[in-house]
């Protein structure tokens, strides 16, 4: 079993903040915006005035596309060009990442294997690998690559509860989804690489 980076696998965790933040961040900027409702301008029909200006005792209306009105348009709706975005910086994702697997690491739920040999890119390769490192099939997995080829996308994309990424696609919603982190040794340096900022 291969050593652990204590500056990413072994930080003490004293609150969940950056984790949140870092969680929330990567929710809010997978959210698209197709939602769109329709202005009173937009509504179709309310072309004639209801009723006449004065003598009828009701209040004045000039449509019935009003937005106060039943089928009439919506009065500060969604426009389908709203920006949910949120700005986290590349230190404090990193550092929310590190947290997360040092989380996970107290927990005992990360895994590390000597080597992930796909010869003919099924899926009963992975499921085998899995099942010699005494990994539960049925958790959700999320393994760790050095490399994503060809042959590893086509033994892994089968797996419904099984989610393989290259070491830089690490981020803090897939690792507290997991139940397992399964990570290649030779992703370890890489992740060390990529985490204290040491990449090219």
């Amino acid at each position: 079993m291969a050593t652990l980076d204590k500056d990413i696998f072994g930080l003490k965790v004293e609150n969940h903040e950056l984790v949140k933040l870092a969680y929330d961040a990567y929710l809010a900027n997978s959210r698209s915006s197709h939602a769109k409702t329709l202005k009173r301008g937009e509504v179709r029909g309310g072309g004639k005035k209801p009723w006449k200006q004065k003598g009828t005792g009701r209040a004045r209306f000039g449509s019935t596309r009003n937005p106060i009105w039943r089928h009439g348009g919506v009065a500060f709706g969604r426009t389908g060009e709203e920006n949910f975005t949120k700005k986290i910086s590349v230190n404090a994702k990193r550092q929310a990442v590190c947290q997360a697997l040092s989380m996970k690491n107290a927990d005992k739920a990360i895994v590390t294997i000597a080597d992930f040999a796909i010869k003919d890119g099924k899926t009963k390769e992975t499921t085998k690998i899995l099942t010699d490192n005494k990994v539960d099939n049925k958790a959700n997995i999320l393994l760790v690559v050095p490399e994503k080829d060809a042959l590893t996308l086509r033994a892994t994309s089968n797996i419904a509860n099984l989610k393989a990424v290259k070491p830089t696609y690490l981020n803090v919603f897939d690792i507290m989804n997991a139940d397992k982190i399964v990570i290649v040794e030779k992703a370890l340096p890489m992740i060390s690489k990529w985490l204290k900022g040491e990449e090219k």
